[in-house]
């Protein structure tokens, strides 16, 4: 899966045991799914999982983790990548915003990923299939880019991989889970807070940092709109107006509870990061009026650009390092008491 801010890699099993911790679940709801990495592992433990998320490329994430099935859609994805694999490179504006302009990628690997998404946009694909295709083209050129994982800006020098030809894979879909088909959508939190689960995972933005921002290139690689595009990392235009509430300081204490308020699941399960927000005891605060809370704390390192430090335009570092890690904090709230009494 592709390099990510607040990738939940290394508390997949922690989130999957406070999850299971509600005996008898089937559905679980995934309110910001992102890479939706948590999603497609709660499909692997037999949960029908509805993923959601606003960003486009999140919601094409989670339609090729999620709701795609391997049994349906495995050799068909295969022969399209193998397909899709053998057209020739041709340069246009993306390689010329992403490559020249900024530097993402080597030019010829920008032109292999522009020739491979206009013959994905050329092509009349089932969503699903589609979202095999593009998940697969995101994490190609992932695996070739010159960031440290986030596209704030590139690197002053080519990374090492940057230079290693892009070449598709299949993604790691999964056979339908027991519990039944997935589902991805792309919409506001709040209004898709209202989709019936018998557990809600909730994992806002926690502070300034904004996932349009950090990932535009994903978004217009899956929107393919050519849009405007500004400043020295040629981010799309709509970072300026396309803000969250929960990336606001003065407003986050509030979209939580009115968020909580809306989860039609009777067991919730919310990470956050201590560089959040919100401290544990406002959001322990706001979680109590859906039951009683229980906290779990897991050290965690922070992202690579924040141990990489801060430096200034010129790529001279600038002042210091002051944590390597942080604590991720896992809150369960249930109405019912036997789950907090299962632990």
């Amino acid at each position: 899966m592709i390099k990510y801010l607040g990738s939940k890699r290394l508390l997949i099993e922690p989130i999957l045991a406070a999850v299971g911790a509600h005996a008898g679940a089937r559905t679980v709801l995934d309110l910001f799914s992102g890479t939706s990495r948590v999603g497609h592992a709660l499909k692997g433990r037999g949960y029908r999982v509805v993923a959601n998320d606003h960003n486009a490329y999140a919601a094409t994430l989670a339609r090729c983790y999620v709701q795609a099935d391997r049994e349906q859609w495995g050799e068909k994805a295969e022969r399209l990548l193998e397909e899709l694999g053998r057209v020739p490179p041709e340069a246009g504006w993306f390689t010329e915003t992403y490559c020249v302009e900024s530097r993402y990628f080597q030019p010829s690997n920008g032109a292999k990923i522009e020739a491979i998404r206009n013959a994905i946009a050329g092509m009349t694909l089932e969503p699903e299939l589609e979202a095999i295709a593009l998940t697969s083209l995101m994490e190609a050129a992932d695996r070739v880019d010159s960031t440290t994982g986030v596209q704030m800006a590139y690197l002053k020098q080519w990374a090492k991989r940057a230079h290693n030809p892009l070449a598709l894979r299949l993604p790691a879909i999964l056979p339908q889970a027991e519990a039944g088909k997935g589902e991805a959508l792309e919409k506001d939190a709040f209004e898709a807070a209202e989709t019936e689960a018998d557990v809600a995972y909730l994992d806002p933005p926690y502070n300034q940092h904004k996932y349009l921002g950090n990932y535009h290139v994903w978004e217009t690689l899956v929107r393919w709109d050519a849009p405007e595009t500004y400043g020295i990392a040629r981010k799309r235009i709509d970072c300026r107006a396309r803000k969250s509430v929960f990336n606001s300081k003065p407003r986050i204490a509030g979209a939580m509870r009115e968020l909580v308020a809306k989860v039609k699941a009777p067991t919730l399960v919310v990470s956050f990061s201590d560089e959040g927000y919100l401290d544990r005891v406002t959001l322990e605060a706001i979680l109590q009026d859906r039951g009683e809370v229980r906290v779990f704390e897991h050290d965690y390192r922070r992202y690579v650009g924040a141990r990489i430090g801060i430096h200034d335009p010129q790529g001279k570092k600038v002042g210091k390092i002051s944590h390597l890690k942080n604590k991720e904090r896992l809150f369960l709230v249930s109405e019912d008491p036997a789950v907090l009494a299962s632990l």
